[in-house]
């Protein structure tokens, strides 16, 4: 794949005493994007910025380094966030139902991460076990410590920001458990939906659990179903993005379903490329082309079985997974869900699995 020529600083000495950094540094096949954080901090350092500006810049910076260190040699295992209160009571019911699900997920091999403060976060850790625990803790004036299950342990990290924090706390896992909380618990779901919505994130499942008989979700369904989506502020088709349940198993089910055929995706020139576990028949391709041409862009055909793109095979990407390609319409997110769902629904994959 061609690299666009890196930036410039606008000073020909300062663009070579970079180059002559990247050498002795060896960043290797990523020297580009080495190359262009390093010009980022040469050209902050030739504006004028006020010193808060660059605290911030260097604190981001130096946080994020060792969030990536601390989830580096676990990169390789399935991961679940969860989110939920802090001040959720060891004694209620909401803290068994978070580590009921945790638990349930690390039966199959997942990692839990959490916010490695008390309340439901605690309770994922307490179900995972800590050897399938990982922390991003935020460092706040009046609260939180990390809980005892995690606080001592190399698989954590405590951040500065709620802005990095979130970033790891998703883009580290491959699917998320929301339980009851408060603003925070709130506007890490609000976001979490965004990024789905808008294609930001890479689709996964998002789960919003209660205990058996709770009202917490069941009142803001309704809130986002009768003000936001009535109002077409949202697509109806932007449910799709999430489940609410006040089952464990079905949270559970929720989570691992997911993945039954569906593995991972990536742009390849005009076409959006899905790996797959199991091929699609001839036949279940061309009912695709029935079912959701409405997310093919006109003109440009339909669903294909490929064969991995001359990058991926450079670079050994998925190379054992089957592929199926289409040119997506970006805007139709919700429905790329759906197109997940049905994929992971189909004949073909139901005979593997017997």
């Amino acid at each position: 794949m061609a690299k666009r020529a890196p930036r410039s600083t606008g000073d020909l000495a300062v663009d070579a005493a970079i180059r002559e950094l990247l050498d002795a540094l060896h960043p290797g096949a990523n020297r580009h994007l080495v190359a262009e954080c390093l010009t980022t901090v040469a050209l902050l350092a030739q504006e004028d910025h006020d010193k808060l500006d660059l605290k911030i810049t260097s604190s981001a910076l130096a946080e994020m380094r060792r969030a990536f260190g601390v989830f580096r040699p676990y990169r390789d295992k399935p991961k679940i966030t969860m989110f939920g209160s802090a001040r959720t009571e060891p004694e209620d019911p909401l803290y068994a139902q978070a580590r009921a699900c945790a638990a349930r997920i690390a039966e199959a091999g997942w990692m839990v991460v959490t916010g490695a403060g008390p309340g439901i976060m605690a309770a994922g850790m307490e179900g995972a076990g800590l050897e399938l625990s990982m922390g991003v803790n935020i460092r706040l004036p009046f609260e939180q410590a990390a809980n005892a299950f995690i606080e001592r342990d190399p698989k954590l990290v405590t951040m500065k920001y709620f802005f990095t924090r979130k970033l790891m706390l998703i883009k580290e896992s491959d699917g998320y458990v929301v339980l009851p909380g408060g603003f925070g618990t709130l506007d890490e779901a609000f976001e979490l939906l965004t990024l789905l919505q808008t294609g930001k994130a890479e689709p996964a499942p998002v789960v919003l659990l209660d205990i058996p008989g709770g009202t917490y979700f069941q009142g803001w369904s309704r809130f986002v179903e009768e003000e936001v989506v009535r109002r077409n502020l949202v697509g109806a088709v932007d449910l799709s993005l999430f489940r609410v349940t006040d089952s464990v198993d079905e949270a559970a089910d929720e989570i691992l379903g997911f993945y039954r055929s569906y593995s991972s995706l990536r742009y390849v020139g005009s076409r959006l490329v899905l790996r797959l576990k199991v091929e699609p028949t001839p036949a279940e391709v061309a009912d695709l082309d029935a079912a959701f041409a409405d997310i093919c862009v006109p003109g440009l055909g339909g669903f294909e079985v490929v064969a991995p793109s001359p990058d991926e095979v450079v670079e050994g990407d998925c190379l054992d997974l089957h592929r199926l390609a289409f040119p997506f319409d970006r805007l139709q997110n919700g429905r790329l869900r759906q197109l997940i769902d049905h994929l992971n629904d189909l004949p073909s994959v139901a005979a593997v699995g017997r």
